[in-house]
């Protein structure tokens, strides 16, 4: 079966022809359902885990990272919009110039020495997050002729049970290359896509250094972010 959807109706399909690998990863038989364990609570992630400064993107290198310098917060919130707390947030990014720091991307785009491109951080009581890092580039690949991504940022939220992990992308507003990005356009109502835009807000960047933008998230309920593979 190639048409089976998500259990939430505003995440994409599996199967998404427009989205080229689905063609081959979306699964054949129908999912199971779990009843009950979606609250199930999982082991905590130790505190170790995330070190000082994990949430800065920009402080690994030898000098600064080249590209425009951002400041991302938001909050992680339940399906009735209560903050999860102390919860691990996850994000990784192609650099300034489009490209990943990772074995798996050969595209002739340069790679920035100061920059890796992966973070993490906790949730703090409110459900609040913060990263330091820079824009991504726009970047080719291959799902079609003329095909170039967005500038978007990954994440990964674990929320509070491990059932619960939400991977998802981050887009910014304003994006020409959004009308002709599958993935994005993966997701099947407009307002649920909008869910996944970042929005401009000067006030929580840095003054003469960094532009700031928010992202809030939701695990779960009519407000949910949906998924973005």
């Amino acid at each position: 079966m190639n048409d089976m959807t998500p259990p939430e109706a505003d995440d994409p399909p599996y199967f998404y022809p427009g989205y080229r690998s689905t063609l081959l990863r979306s699964p054949r038989e129908p999912l199971l359902r779990l009843p009950g364990a979606y609250n199930v609570p999982g082991p905590a992630v130790p505190e170790k885990f995330v070190k000082e400064g994990d949430n800065d993107l920009t402080a690994h290198g030898r000098s600064a990272p080249l590209g425009e310098k951002i400041i991302l917060t938001g909050r992680l919130l339940d399906a009735d919009g209560r903050p999860i707390r102390r919860s691990l947030v996850e994000i990784w990014q192609a650099n300034a110039s489009g490209r990943y720091r990772h074995p798996g991307d050969q595209h002739d785009l340069p790679l920035d020495p100061n920059f890796i491109g992966i973070g993490r951080t906790f949730t703090d009581e409110e459900g609040r997050y913060r990263f330091v890092t820079i824009k991504p580039g726009a970047y080719p690949w291959e799902n079609s002729a003329f095909a170039w991504r967005p500038a978007h940022i990954h994440f990964s939220l674990l929320g509070n049970a491990p059932i619960q992990r939400l991977i998802t992308q981050m887009y910014f507003p304003g994006d020409p290359l959004l009308d002709t990005d599958p993935i994005y356009n993966s997701v099947p109502d407009a307002a649920a896509r909008k869910r996944m835009m970042s929005r401009l807000e000067v006030e929580t960047g840095i003054e003469a250094v960094a532009l700031g933008y928010v992202f809030d998230i939701v695990l779960g309920g009519s407000r949910a972010t949906p998924l973005a593979r």
